[in-house]
């Protein structure tokens, strides 16, 4: 009888993962279709969007931009990228803002708004869903 119990509850979360994980849209990062930017790897948009990098070693200027701290695409993001959730991403930058050592990404309300400030600054960094994608915008890297 236990097992049945424990078979139930294994299919209920067999069913929930699968569920969310069809749900999950793929989020791409993307810079402006202008940017000299053509690729960058997991590491540099770590670093860009802990505040920890803002210059290429070409000199090129990068600029994080964030969605809106409870959109999908944030939370995939943080989660796929660094492993932290949106609570644990705002305990790391209230520490930063405290100590003076930096300022969080600007923080954009929409995929549509996200898209057009990075088509339109050189310099933005940000992420959407695949689907989003346009020819304003060029991915430079897929998360995964």
């Amino acid at each position: 009888m236990a097992w049945r119990k424990q078979m139930k509850k294994l299919t209920a979360y067999v069913f929930f993962w699968l569920v969310t994980s069809a749900a999950s849209a793929d989020v791409v990062v993307v810079v402006s279709r202008d940017s000299a930017v053509e690729k960058l790897n997991r590491n540099q948009i770590a670093e860009i969007f802990l505040g920890k990098l803002n210059q290429l070693s070409d000199g090129t200027l990068v600029v994080p931009v964030d969605l809106a701290e409870d959109s999908s695409e944030r939370k995939e993001f943080y989660m796929k990228l660094l492993g932290k959730s949106p609570a644990q991403m705002r305990a790391y930058w209230s520490k930063i803002i405290f100590t003076g050592r930096g300022l969080p990404p600007r923080e954009i309300a929409s995929g549509q708004m996200m898209k057009k400030k990075v088509a339109g600054n050189p310099s933005f960094v940000g992420y959407l869903s695949k689907e989003m994608r346009d020819s304003s915008v060029k991915t430079v890297m897929v998360v995964e």
